[in-house]
């Protein structure tokens, strides 16, 4: 791994001459983990149904009928086709995680599967019905849901379907994002853990197209990353940029590159926060602020080959970029200074004024 040359410390600030070992280093700091590696892919497996869940039974008895007939329904609000088939009507899932069924009673339902309930209400009519068949719908997904929020045309709740659901159908479902997709980032939280990574780059990446677990909640963010830039360069001010993020190249071309006249191509400075393992320094530093290290970036531009570390150098959000002034330009400026004091004075002696 390659060293960071530090050139000179600064009570505390350090200060590296950046090369192309370092730029490509710190390009692959800033290079989120995937989405796919960093959230494990849930398995798929069948709905377990919870409090709050709404079911639908159909019960069905082999001719001849001696249970559901309508005979024996008559009085108790249920219909019966005349050949034994019985539609219940949608039972909402108590606190008590229970649902009735008319002779068979309760049934405990919490944390079972479909397939598991119908055998039980099955089990439970054998014997008072002939040769019962039983199926059991899920009407409504009240319990398992992802949760989609930020900027998107409609924050919902996306119930969980036995396929899966996989983030961007969760972003489609929910009218997509209100943004410029190349300036909005998408935090997924699950289990504590949260992640971010710009939209342009899922999109890029089927991989990252990750398959969503209940319980997760899906942000759209609209975060403009942004830089400042000063000094001798084509135009001072504040810069945004996309999500996706941009060099160090890049971004001296967006605000007009270096000034001709006066920027002095080897005082190319950029002010960052970094992180103390972010580079291998040849002394750990001791100043820290709020737990990072305050560094300034040298680039010489004069120098070719730096000009390709500035086409990999990451720039960060809130980073700031100050180009110095050549030697030549700061000595014009005294002249300019000397010169508006002294053509005045020859200027008036001309006309007699001054003797």
């Amino acid at each position: 791994m390659t060293e960071a040359p530090l050139s000179v410390s600064l009570r505390g600030i350090e200060l590296v001459d950046v090369n192309y070992g370092i730029a490509e280093m710190l390009k692959r700091e800033s290079q989120a983990p995937r989405l796919a590696s960093f959230f494990s892919q849930p398995q798929l497996t069948d709905y377990d149904v919870g409090p709050g869940d709404v079911l639908q039974v159909f019960i069905w008895e082999a001719p001849p009928a001696m249970l559901f007939t309508p005979q024996a329904l008559s009085g108790t609000g249920l219909s019966s086709s005349g050949t034994g088939t019985v539609a219940l009507p949608q039972q909402i899932v108590g606190n008590s995680g229970t649902i009735f069924v008319p002779f068979a009673g309760k049934i405990a339902v919490d944390g079972k599967t479909l397939a598991e309930i119908e055998t039980e209400i099955t089990n439970r009519l054998r014997g008072k019905a002939n040769h019962p068949q039983v199926i059991v719908q899920l009407a409504r997904n009240n319990t398992q849901n992802i949760t989609v929020v930020g900027n998107v045309q409609h924050s919902m709740e996306v119930p969980m379907s036995p396929g899966g659901v996989k983030l961007l159908r969760a972003l489609a479902l929910a009218g997509g994002v209100t943004k410029p997709v190349e300036k909005t980032t998408i935090q997924i939280s699950r289990d504590g853990r949260s992640m971010t990574l710009p939209l342009e780059a899922i999109l890029r990446n089927p991989q990252d197209n990750i398959a969503l677990k209940s319980g997760d909640v899906v942000t759209a963010l609209y975060q403009p990353l942004s830089f400042t830039a000063l000094g001798a360069i084509g135009r001072n001010g504040e810069v945004d940029f996309e999500a996706n993020g941009i060099s160090l190249a890049q971004a001296l071309a967006r605000i007009g590159g270096l000034d001709d006249n006066r920027s002095n191509p080897a005082g190319v400075f950029l002010f960052r926060m970094v992180p103390p393992n972010a580079l291998p320094w040849p002394q750990k530093p001791t100043a820290l602020v709020d737990g990072k290290v305050p560094t300034i970036f040298q680039f010489n531009l004069r120098d070719p080959a730096t000009l390709f570390a500035a086409q990999s150098f990451p720039v960060e959000n809130k980073d700031l970029i100050y180009v110095s002034d050549a030697p030549a330009a700061d000595l014009q400026k005294v002249l300019n200074v000397v010169g508006s004091i002294v053509y005045p004075f020859q200027t008036l002696q001309s006309f007699g004024v001054i003797r």
